[in-house]
């Protein structure tokens, strides 16, 4: 009697699936990477040796290999858009043949925006396409002409079939393309409904091909998830050349624009927006946003000046220390950190004595600011002390500066640039931490007060007893 085994080679050659997100393997498909939990990524992996090479080598025609001195550099630079918020994010303009993705939360003003910079790039005799899946030609056609959009060189259509777009642009050959959104375009070739992982690589792969082969520069709109990160597959992320995050409160007026990824330029600029009924216009001096305009110096409040990448930024911290009806204060904040609150609570009750045990207490920042680094510990604490001793700061000064546990007041980055700003506000006065200047002349007009502790910091803006 004999007996077979399987052989070591058999069982080597069998297929195997493989994630097209993380390269992550599984002996069977199925349908969630157990990886990165991606959906639909899962396919069958033929291995190197599954197939014939399907890629050839072929001679280059368009554009064979030529000395670097010899490239022109001219039509890879980048061309202002008219929106200088938006130059200012992208580095300068939008390069030819560039894709930039857009992405932000429903309502935030993504399509009014690049409806704005369509305009502006066709009054400057550009041929714009703007192709939209989600609203109807009618619809962007009412918003184009309540925000004064409407010019002869700007060319809209609406359609969700990818074939379809790239007709439009064989036949209108634009010189600038914008695609609201890439979720809402489909292809025919494909499997899937649109918006699903395959869809969106291939209407992305394709939108980028064109555009590299023309020089085309491409705006593509993207959705995002619940979490604010952009919807679809990792990859799309890698495959455009700028990425962009569209942000803002509901409720504010204010919007900011972020490059997480730019190959063009720094990702460390931030626009700003104002956006109304009658369109969005980008703010060059946001800080009046973040300032009361009350005339006479009221307790509870202190400036900072915080920065949104390399922008710096005067925002207005309000406190409101009053005593409290119930065994459990409250500790309420709207635009400020609450674990950040606490913690400078804390600090302020152990290390000055101060009696905010029994107090609620309620933070808030002007205008729908959002401050989350700690350089705004210190205008926290004075904004607290002011309000609980019912005493007015001095008007004209500002407070920078980081709280740590043991009461001392820590440097904070960026020192210099944020002195700066204040003294062209008009701000006269400043309280810093200690050592955070290196030995530099503050600017003109403006009196620098450094601290090395809280109870230093108190006596200094003239508070407390």
């Amino acid at each position: 009697m004999t007996t077979t085994t399987p052989r070591r080679a058999d069982r080597s050659a069998r297929p195997g699936f493989r994630c097209s997100e993380c390269g992550w393997t599984a002996s069977k498909w199925v349908g969630r990477c157990g990886e990165c939990q991606a959906w639909g990524t899962v396919a069958e992996d033929v291995g190197p040796g599954g197939g014939a090479p399907r890629t050839v080598a072929t001679a280059p025609t368009r554009a064979p290999a030529r000395p670097i001195d010899e490239i022109d550099v001219e039509a890879a630079r980048a061309r202002p858009t008219g929106v200088d918020e938006l130059d200012r994010v992208l580095g300068g303009g939008i390069v030819p043949g560039a894709v930039v993705l857009l992405a932000g939360e429903p309502g935030v003003g993504k399509s009014t925006l690049l409806l704005d910079v369509a305009a502006r790039a066709a009054r400057t005799g550009r041929r714009v396409l703007y192709v939209t899946g989600e609203e109807s030609a009618g619809q962007v056609r009412l918003r184009a002409g309540r925000i004064g959009a409407l010019h002869p060189s700007l060319l809209l259509a609406d359609e969700t079939d990818l074939a379809t777009v790239l007709g439009h642009v064989e036949v209108v050959d634009p010189d600038l393309l914008v695609l609201d959104s890439v979720q809402t375009i489909a292809s025919a070739a494909v499997e899937g409904t649109a918006g699903g992982v395959a869809q969106v690589r291939e209407v992305t792969a394709a939108v980028i091909a064109a555009a590299k082969s023309r020089d085309l520069p491409v705006v593509l709109v993207g959705h995002v998830t619940k979490d604010g990160s952009v919807a679809g597959p990792r990859t799309l992320e890698h495959l455009v050349d700028v990425v962009c995050q569209f942000e803002g409160e509901r409720h504010s007026r204010l919007r900011l624009l972020r490059a997480t990824k730019n190959r063009y330029g720094p990702t460390d600029e931030v626009g700003c927006f104002d956006l109304s009924e009658t369109g969005i216009i980008g703010l060059a001096d946001p800080s009046g946003l973040f300032v009361s305009q009350a005339q006479t110096a009221v307790p509870g409040t202190c400036l900072t000046v915080t920065l949104e990448g390399r922008r710096p930024l005067a925002t207005e911290v309000q406190a409101l220390v009053a005593p409290s009806a119930v065994p459990n204060p409250r500790r309420t904040t709207s635009g400020i950190d609450s674990s950040r609150l606490a913690m400078v609570l804390a600090v302020l009750q152990r290390r000055l004595g101060a009696r905010l045990a029994d107090q609620d207490v309620y933070v808030s920042t002007v205008g729908g600011a959002r401050v989350v680094e700690p350089a705004a510990d210190l205008a926290l604490a004075l904004a607290a002390v002011s309000s609980r001793e019912n005493t007015a700061l001095p008007r004209g000064l500002v407070a920078v500066g980081e709280v740590g546990l043991a009461g001392e007041i820590r440097t904070v980055s960026g020192v210099g640039r944020r002195l700066s700003e204040a003294a062209r506000l008009g701000f006269t006065r400043a309280v810093v931490p200690a050592g955070s200047l290196d030995g530099a002349a503050p600017p003109d007009g403006l009196t620098v007060l450094p601290v090395a502790d809280l109870a230093q910091a108190v006596a200094a803006a003239g508070i407390g007893s």
